[in-house]
């Protein structure tokens, strides 16, 4: 194939979940009913924490960023397969398909960063209470958020120059719903070997790093937990981690399973499938769990709810 065929690519062909044309009206309704939940209740939850004094804390500020970061993460896939359905094409321009690799790495990573920092918070209001308004201060949670933003920023911008630099044939096809770095980096006419490293690197740092201070924060608190007599005081403890575990158990099981299943199975359709559950289901999920499990935000919630009613 001619140098030509490489150089001018302008656009790759993203195969879907399914071929089967009776399959698409089902799966646009299905894709399109789990978005506009994801979007509505995470931006409940955002102006639930925005609008009642009693949640601006540090665990509710970082609530209110995950809601945000989950509404881009789902934006940044779900739309462009919807569009395809319903125009019945499987075409993704060249810019776009960067676009998307880079902001799914920035969101997918934020959403692990954003966890850790909970993790963090739930480990200094248990096992430091009398200092935690001291050393959760506004200003200190910001600077949180902004470092975890700089960070992924950089790291998803090592990945598109550097697949900057690969060279695709004409009709190249990615076997997925959306671009993502991996099954790209399967595609290309030229040596990967560099682009595969940096992608071993950053899922060190995005999961292993992140999924170790999580791991310390919550064996500090069971240490603390241990040191804890009344039944009560133990219950109370577990119920403020509850919906964090839960979140923390959904993002990492997902996320193994997508691991896992792209290294034991050659099946690109059974990849997707699994990918659908990282990428669309958890977080919608998400808002759920938290709102279903903390009376805290349930109350903000109701509170929202019964001063927009007169207005409708």
């Amino acid at each position: 194939m001619g140098a030509g065929n490489h150089t001018e690519v302008s656009q790759f062909l993203l195969l879907g979940l399914s071929d089967d044309p009776e399959l698409q009206p089902l799966l646009f309704g299905l894709f399109l009913s789990m978005y506009l939940v994801t979007v509505l209740g995470n931006l409940l939850i955002i102006l639930a924490v925005s609008s009642d004094s009693q949640l601006h804390t540090p665990m509710y500020f970082f609530l209110a960023n995950l809601s945000f970061v989950d509404i881009c993460f789902i934006s940044t896939t779900v739309p462009k397969m919807l569009v395809n359905i319903q125009a019945q094409s499987k075409d993704i321009s060249y810019i776009g398909c960067l676009t998307q690799v880079y902001l799914f790495m920035v969101f997918a990573g934020m959403d692990d960063f954003l966890l850790t920092v909970m993790a963090y918070d739930r480990f200094v209001a248990i096992c430091h209470p009398l200092h935690y308004m001291v050393i959760m201060n506004p200003r200190f949670c910001g600077l949180l958020v902004l470092m975890c933003w700089l960070i992924i920023f950089c790291v998803a911008l090592v990945h598109i120059l550097l697949l900057r630099r690969l060279t695709f044939c004409i009709g190249t096809e990615i076997p997925h719903f959306f671009c993502e770095l991996a099954q790209i980096l399967k595609a290309p006419c030229s040596d990967t070997l560099i682009n595969n490293i940096c992608l071993y690197v950053a899922t060190a740092l995005l999961c292993i790093f992140p999924l170790t201070g999580i791991l310390f924060s919550y064996s500090q608190i069971v240490s603390s937990l241990m040191r804890i007599s009344s039944a009560v005081g133990k219950y109370k403890v577990f119920f403020t981690c509850g919906s964090h575990l839960s979140v923390v158990s959904l993002f990492y099981g997902t996320s193994l399973g997508v691991y896992l299943t792209s290294t034991l199975t050659h099946s690109s359709q059974r990849s997707s499938v699994v990918s659908e559950m990282y990428t669309v289901v958890t977080p919608m999920l998400n808002p759920f769990i938290y709102s279903l499990r903390n009376k805290d935000v349930k109350g903000a919630l109701g509170r929202l709810l019964s001063r927009s009613a007169p207005c409708l």
